[in-house]
């Protein structure tokens, strides 16, 4: 048995990572490292599986297709979102890295 941490390995590269943890044909928990990244201009995400994603650090705007305003996430946040649910990363914190764990189910 290993022992890991979320916090472990957050690597200095500007790129985000996406880090599968574990997987199974119902669900895939996820961490997900940012570094300032946000949805691309007119990008929306539609996801086919509901997702629910817990912010650990850092800091992070989530925009729903037709919200009016901007979701701010901080440490220990979280939100479900339903599968087709259409929602966007406005932006993520560029002065440290935002961690976030999603389990996709």
């Amino acid at each position: 048995m290993k022992v890991n941490n979320l916090f472990s390995n957050l690597s200095d590269s500007t790129m985000e990572v996406f880090e599968p943890l574990l997987e199974t044909k119902h669900f895939k928990l996820e961490r997900i490292i940012s570094s300032g990244q946000a949805t691309p201009p007119g990008e929306w995400y539609d996801q086919d599986t509901d997702e629910w994603v817990i912010l650990l650090s850092g800091s992070a705007g989530l925009l729903f297709e037709g919200a009016e305003e901007v979701y701010v996430m901080n440490p220990g946040d979280y939100v479900h979102i339903p599968a087709h649910r259409r929602h966007r990363v406005e932006w993520t914190d560029i002065k440290q890295k935002t961690v976030w764990l999603t389990l996709h189910y």
